[in-house]
């Protein structure tokens, strides 16, 4: 099954759509990575979850990319008598120890560590930023706040810290636990929620040891200011726009995307857009206008991907917000002025045989309008670097490793196949042009660029382009 656009779809499950059925009627609606978030999900319902992803993919013969993705620190308040309370803006709230039913004068914290983070003049964000406090004194129990914006407040609501670094990693003791299920069942991306810092990514990374892609997802301004450090460490970003939201001036969000997105592709790094995309359609069969524009600014900027969370994991349309997505993703990817803006947001190559050929094979596949670019991979890396160069040819990525095939398909643009390594250049352009004849992405006569690494079978090696024909195939 081909996808008739660059652009890639990451479907939540959960509640509405961890069936197999479901599943299936998903990925042919268009998405291409599973989201399983372990805020929601047991340790015997991830592995069923991926079980049925799998059987779906021995059924579509399409490798389909899982992302596990982790819960990170979840901060709350204790609980009230009565269950809820009324605030008042300008009166004075406090933050403590206690584990005393609270009142409308004060209730429970239970993390020493924000204790120790927040400063005076800080702001406490309740109820995802509903209510606000400033820290007006801190002690090591009590936290004496005024209220800048009141109103009713009920039992464990979140609390966000936007101007306090917490002296704790993004790592739980629940994360651990799930991220050891998570590669047990050989999950092919781990998100890391909460990242404050680049040591939360290389705390991450020690654990995975390159057992699966470790993808940051941008949540708070801690990470911003860090930003460059922390995209180089990942493997991937993801814009994760609702709790950035929060935590930050809303009107500052957009700006922030596009950055981000620039960042992203100048390092070769896979960038998802997430959070809301699709809101309305949790109970609507049809989106917003507002929410169709904000899909296709995304994928004007060139993102790698776009997600949808509860529209397809509990909401009463999965299968439509999915293929509205697609289309919506289709119809942009047509548009007159969609090649130049992506030219337009290009970044120089980096000094390294890999990127120079990857964009010397954009420049001669557009000049020679050759019908594929394809592209042999081992870890993935090389057909990452094409990716980068949003070349307006089809891309096949073809790679020994089903793992490698599997987490590419988080990647813009990249088709990608499971084949051996070739045993010489006569042999890769053979199987190069058989592939791309069998996919439907070239015909008898066409053209097609081919890049690889010689020796075959060396991860991050490219130093070969080939231009070749595509010739009928002996019986």
């Amino acid at each position: 099954m081909n996808r008739s656009r660059r652009v890639k779809i990451l479907a939540t499950l959960g509640p509405a759509s961890h069936d197999e059925k479901s599943i299936e009627k998903l990925f042919e609606a268009g998405a291409d990575v599973f989201r399983i978030n372990m805020s929601h999900a047991s340790h015997d319902l991830l592995k069923q979850t991926v079980e049925r992803i799998r059987s779906v993919e021995a059924r579509m013969k399409r490798p389909i990319g899982i992302l596990v993705d982790l819960q990170g620190p979840k901060l709350r308040v204790g609980s009230f008598k009565g269950d809820a309370v009324e605030i008042e803006d300008g009166a004075t709230f406090t933050l403590d120890m206690s584990d005393a039913p609270g009142d409308a004068t004060r209730v429970q914290l239970p993390h020493p560590e924000i204790f120790a983070a927040v400063k005076p003049d800080h702001r406490l964000l309740l109820d995802d930023g509903k209510l606000q406090l400033k820290a007006v004194r801190v002690d090591d129990d009590k936290i004496e706040t005024e209220v800048v914006y009141g109103g009713k407040l009920s039992n464990k609501k979140g609390v966000s810290l936007p101007d306090s670094l917490l002296p704790v990693g993004a790592l739980t003791d629940k994360d651990r636990a799930d991220l050891e299920k998570a590669l047990e069942n050989e999950a092919d991306w781990i998100a890391l929620s909460f990242v404050q810092r680049p040591e939360d990514i290389i705390e991450v990374r020690k654990l995975v040891q390159g057992r699966a892609g470790v993808l940051a997802k941008i949540e708070k301004p801690q990470a911003i200011e860090r930003l460059d450090e922390i995209i180089k460490l990942s493997d991937a970003l993801m814009i994760a726009r609702g709790d950035l939201g929060v935590e930050m001036p809303i009107e500052q969000v957009p700006g922030l995307q596009k950055r981000m997105i620039r960042m992203a592709r100048r390092y070769g790094k896979p960038v998802v857009v997430a959070t809301q995309m699709l809101e309305s359609m949790i109970t609507s069969p049809v989106p917003t206008r507002a929410e169709v524009s904000d899909v296709s600014i995304a994928v004007f900027e060139g993102a790698d991907a776009v997600m949808l969370s509860a529209e397809s994991a509990s909401g009463d349309y999965p299968v439509e917000a999915v293929e509205m997505m697609d289309r919506v993703a289709k119809s942009v990817e047509s548009d007159l002025n969609y090649r130049s803006i992506i030219r337009a947001q290009a970044t120089e190559p980096e000094a390294t045989a890999a990127d120079a050929i990857s964009a010397a094979t954009r420049q001669v596949a557009e000049t020679l309008e050759l019908s594929a670019i394809v592209t042999y991979t081992s870890s993935g890396s090389t057909a990452i670097r094409v990716a980068r160069e949003r070349p307006a040819t089809p891309i096949i990525a073809l790679s020994p490793n089903l793992r490698t095939n599997r987490r590419l398909s988080l990647v813009w643009g990249l088709h990608c196949v499971q084949t051996g390594d070739p045993k010489d250049i006569e042999h890769m352009v053979q199987g190069a042009c058989a592939i791309a004849l069998e996919a439907g992405y070239a015909k008898v006569g066409d053209r097609l660029a081919i890049t690889a690494g010689v020796p075959f079978g060396t991860p991050g090696a490219t130093n070969l382009l080939r231009i070749a024909f595509v010739e009928a195939r002996e019986n």
